[in-house]
């Protein structure tokens, strides 16, 4: 039976008629299946991204007029000074204690892709990080909430982003593993978007089975979208973000385990300054470094990503001798929720990022072909793009030893693998022991659950409590 008559009139126009070639070949299921992925689509919108109709800013040009963005340094908030925003450190963190206090803030976890470049076939937020414990970067933040609701009295609700590829696997393992001691009302879990990728050539979108089209996450930046997109029964996350009292987000991605969820100095920033996006910034210490570059262009703050910032911009130093262009972005930030709904309302409030990428696809025998070069785009949105639209975004600075070691790639890259994060995470939770008057012998690894030190501060009040005996491996949890 051929395709339904109203699905051959869509996909006529834009030449997609393609798509429903194997129609008769599929089963009922497979059937709706497919024609739900057809009927998502924007075919003018894709069409133009395809032509380059769809205005992508010049970020070269940006790059040469740029300016280093107003931020809190890290030095200043380490002497205690007021920095580039005015606000000192004992203030901020006196605010941040505040709204956490109140229920105020919650936690946005993006935790969509798969491990596939780690080796490892299964979700990324899955795979086993803890240097004694091997507990996964799930099992890590989620507990670094816990930590945070049982210190400040108050429920702190995370809002984690899967993707379609990995949504049931997470939310199988996150109910297997209770939550990992998350209450079920502060857990709640919604899928991103995709978007389809398209033959470079012609335009038309490429299929990755005779029933399937070939479809991608569409990016960070499809987060806000889905915020309100997404329903479980009937209720999507900003209802839940409304119905909790929650005003405030702060936003990572689940391959950090080092970042200081909930960080009460990051979020006062935040607020002492009514900021409706803050970004967490560590200092560049190379031209190259791969991190987009927080920079002022016509007095709006952005994000110019480093292979869109020219090599003789990057290099400029300033007066000091240091990188004039120092602030790196690690993906850390923390948004009004407010905000996020005013940019719901507008249909283009984040462009399109267009890639040139390798995507296997069906030949017109029906065959899977897997290229050897670049042969299709790939559209995505960036989150860090909502910086320019934001009243009153800022900057602040923390040292990379504090919130910065990603998990990339596989053992035996440079850095950003398992190896490099573990030891990220021994270093600093050694550090914390030894503030705390901890004896570690040397070259033994100590891993600290968040549910028994959620960081410095933490770690010295639980060993006051009662010795602390290090001799060999050790996971210190509950």
């Amino acid at each position: 039976m051929p395709a339904p008559a109203s699905l051959a009139a869509r996909l006529a126009p834009s030449d997609q008629l393609h798509l429903v070639r194997w129609w008769d070949e599929l089963a009922p299921a497979a059937q709706e299946r497919l024609r739900g992925q057809i009927e998502a689509i924007d075919f003018e919108q894709l069409g133009a991204l395809h032509q380059g109709q769809v205005d992508q800013p010049d970020w070269h040009a940006a790059a040469r007029r740029a300016q280093p963005p107003v931020a809190m340094r890290l030095a200043d908030r380490l002497t205690g000074g007021g920095g580039g925003l005015g606000v000192k450190p004992p203030e901020a963190i006196a605010a941040g204690k505040a709204a956490l206090d109140a229920g105020r803030v919650g936690v946005l976890l993006v935790a969509g892709g798969q491990g596939s470049r780690l080796g490892f076939e299964k979700p990324k937020g899955m795979y086993p990080i803890g240097p004694v414990s091997d507990a996964t970067l799930l099992q890590i933040h989620l507990e670094k909430a816990v930590a945070l609701a049982k210190r400040h009295g108050k429920g702190v609700p995370v809002y984690l982003m899967t993707s379609p590829i990995t949504h049931e696997e997470q939310i199988a393992f996150l109910e297997a593993n209770d939550r990992f001691g998350l209450a079920e009302d502060d857990l709640f879990v919604f899928c991103q978007g995709t978007m389809p990728a398209v033959d470079e050539a012609t335009g038309r979108v490429l299929m990755s089975d005779r029933g399937e089209l070939f479809l991608s996450p569409d990016g960070h930046g499809g987060t806000i979208a889905a915020l309100a997109a997404y329903k479980k029964a009937g209720v999507g996350a900003i209802d839940h973000m409304r119905r909790r009292g929650v005003e405030h987000l702060f936003y990572l991605q689940v391959d950090n385990p080092l970042v200081p969820i909930g960080d009460a100095e990051f979020l006062g920033y935040h607020l002492a300054a009514d900021s409706e996006l803050t970004s967490m910034a560590v200092a560049k210490s190379a031209p190259e470094d791969k991190l987009g570059n927080f920079v002022m262009v016509d007095n709006e703050l952005c994000v110019i990503e480093y292979s869109d910032f020219p090599d003789d911009v990057a290099a400029q130093a300033d007066a000091e001798g240091g990188l004039r262009f120092w602030a790196g972005s690690i993906a850390v930030h923390v948004f009004g929720v407010a905000f996020l709904e005013r940019m719901l309302a507008l249909k283009d409030a984040l462009p399109f990022h267009v890639a040139h990428k390798k995507a296997p696809y069906l030949d017109e025998s029906g065959q899977l072909v897997t290229p050897t070069e670049n042969n299709a785009l790939k559209f995505e949105r960036f989150i860090f793009d909502l910086l320019p639209k934001a009243k009153r975004p800022i900057v602040v600075e923390y040292a990379e030893s504090e919130v910065f070691a990603p998990l990339k790639n596989a053992s035996g890259a440079p850095k950003d693998t398992p190896e490099y994060v573990r030891q990220f995470l021994l270093d600093q939770q050694r550090s914390w022991l030894q503030a705390a008057g901890v004896a570690v012998p040397a070259d033994v690894p100590v891993e600290i659950s968040p549910l028994w030190g959620l960081d410095a501060a933490g770690v010295a009040e639980r060993a006051a409590q009662a010795p602390v005996a290090i001799e060999g491996p050790t996971y210190l949890r509950g």
